[in-house]
């Protein structure tokens, strides 16, 4: 699984939840944050069907209501870069915010995987509806329309990434080496 963020900010998103006031470390929060460097918040430690509570941070069933989304989201994450896309799918479903964009890629990203690339489109695009200036979702889209042989809308979404980070940014970067593998054959 190629990592999506530099080890600085991996590193940030261990590190300043230590720094914050105990009123922020319970809260939500923006964009995705974390890789898979050691950022599942614990999730590694449940059994299937359960997640990690940041808040009681313990292991709890994953049943809608009982978990807030972030936990959701962080727990869905974590199994989707684990490959294990279904119990992604059933754990992202849970989440009260139909419209969070984070949640919205991460499903699109597990039936992408799961080979349902259809599908995943419609939630990158439900999730760019709601941030269109959430570049990690172009990157996928652009991956997800190479898989349909789209090279055409791929581009589309590199130039969409540029616009929005230049073409120094990762996901940039990884999607124009995905556009480049793919026209090589």
């Amino acid at each position: 699984m190629q990592i999506r963020m530099t080890k600085l900010a991996a590193a940030a998103f261990l590190v300043l939840p230590l720094l914050a006031a105990p009123a922020l470390t319970a809260g939500g929060g923006g964009g995705d944050s974390g890789g898979s460097s050691g950022s599942d918040g614990g999730q590694d430690q449940c059994k299937n069907g359960q997640v990690w509570d940041k808040k009681t941070k313990k292991c709890v069933d994953a049943q809608r209501g009982a978990v807030d989304d972030d936990s959701l989201y962080l727990a869905g994450r974590y199994l989707a870069e684990q490959g294990r896309y279904g119990e992604a799918i059933t754990i992202l479903s849970l989440a009260a915010d139909k419209t969070d964009p984070r949640i919205l890629n991460y499903l699109g990203y597990s039936h992408r995987k799961a080979g349902r690339v259809t599908v995943g489109l419609g939630y990158y695009q439900e999730a760019l509806r709601h941030n269109p200036d959430y570049t990690l979702v172009r990157e996928y889209m652009g991956e997800a329309y190479l898989q349909q042989g789209n090279v055409e809308a791929a581009k589309e979404q590199l130039t969409e990434i540029e616009k929005r980070c230049g073409k120094g940014c990762q996901e940039y970067a990884l999607l124009a080496q995905q556009i480049d593998a793919y026209l090589k054959g």
